[in-house]
């Protein structure tokens, strides 16, 4: 439902939120400030960043959030007597307990007289933005290539399998069929590879209504029937998660799959009885996914205590064929990166000896 507009007699704090309303919507931190520097609005996105109300924020003289007061105050000052159209800087955001941000400031006159827009852009979060959308780009080209490579693949693989059938049908000496066989069953093991390839494409998407911990509690029963001793799979679920619109069949796999990669990751500890995998659901608010600001989002994390991921594949795991250990086909990150991105979701991973963790975003309506 839209927002109403506002009016004449519209108290002054609902006319000012209704005219920035729109600003609510960004991944930016936004300050609209009058000219004295005190603050007449903040979105959500910078609430949420400083760790205060907007009803709290509201009249603050923003100067005193920054580390470099001194620099807001010369740039208001440049602003009132329009000596630039903009102006920008480097300062740290202070929030409430918590570490300062490192933040990119840019100042300018608003429309309307009076009036200041401070943008701030946290450093570290637009490089993690920068990093996410660059492993999206590379992922997607990397599924391209071995989509068009496992379909030119295909059609030689049956005509060798054939031809070796074809010659063993004429081989008089039973000796000579033990090399028609090793053909034959090299040529399916890369024939199924080739279909583990190419599976992702072939997934209709099947929307309906999903409960997370439904999925969940569908791969740990799953896991816990492959491994009966030694792994102990805990629950650490958030109730209170909404069900959303999702092709649950997709999440389970992509669920499932993480699960495995780390449970074969922990084989060790399995051996000595004190593996441990940890399913943890939470709401993330107000997050930031491939650009886009939303509100609410899903946040599975699902954490072993084994080794960790090895440096030499650490920024390449989620690549097709990548795998940490031997005999692995390196496809199960790569399919469930991709039924996540499908919810329009991100997965990423933080690991260190003793502590690997996987993270799955999804927004929520």
């Amino acid at each position: 439902m839209a927002a109403p507009l506002a009016n004449e007699h519209t108290p002054p704090a609902q006319q000012t939120a209704a005219r920035f309303q729109s600003l609510d919507f960004l991944s930016l931190l936004v300050a609209v400030l009058r000219a004295d520097g005190a603050v007449l609005f903040a979105n959500a996105a910078l609430e949420t960043t400083l760790g205060l109300s907007r009803r709290t924020l509201e009249g603050v003289h923003f100067a005193q959030f920054l580390t470099a007061p001194a620099l807001l105050q010369n740039a208001l000052e440049g602003a009132r007597s329009q000596d630039f159209t903009a102006l920008r800087f480097e300062a740290s955001l202070k929030r409430v307990h918590q570490e300062p941000v490192h933040v990119h400031v840019s100042v300018a006159a608003a429309d309307l007289p009076g009036e200041v827009w401070v943008e701030l852009w946290p450093l570290e979060q637009q490089a993690r933005q920068d990093r996410e959308e660059r492993l999206r780009e590379q992922a997607q080209a990397h599924k391209e290539l071995i989509r068009n490579l496992a379909h030119e693949i295909k059609n030689p693989l049956g005509g060798i399998r054939g031809a070796a059938q074809l010659l063993e049908m004429e081989l008089e000496s039973p000796d000579l069929t033990e090399y028609t066989q090793v053909i034959i069953h090299e040529a399916d093991r890369l024939q199924s590879l080739v279909d583990r390839l190419l599976a992702p494409h072939r997934h209709p998407y099947l929307v309906g209504d999903v409960n997370i911990h439904e999925v969940c509690e569908r791969v740990r029963s799953l896991i816990q029937v492959e491994y009966p001793q030694g792994l102990r799979v805990e629950q650490d679920y958030d109730i209170s998660i909404p069900e959303f619109r999702g092709d649950r069949a997709q999440l389970i796999q992509a669920v499932l799959n993480v699960v495995q990669n780390a449970a074969q990751a922990l084989s060790a500890r399995i051996a000595q009885g004190d593996a441990r995998i940890t399913l943890r659901t939470r709401v993330a608010r107000q997050v930031t996914v491939g650009r886009e600001r939303y509100k609410l989002a899903l946040e599975l994390h699902v954490i072993d205590n084994g080794p960790g991921v090895p440096d030499a594949i650490r920024e390449r795991i989620f690549y097709p064929l990548v795998s940490g250990r031997d005999g692995g086909s390196g496809l199960g990150l790569t399919l469930a990166q991709t039924f996540i991105q499908r919810h329009h979701g991100t997965i990423e991973c933080d690991s260190a000896p003793g502590r690997t963790d996987f993270r799955i975003l999804i927004p929520l309506p």
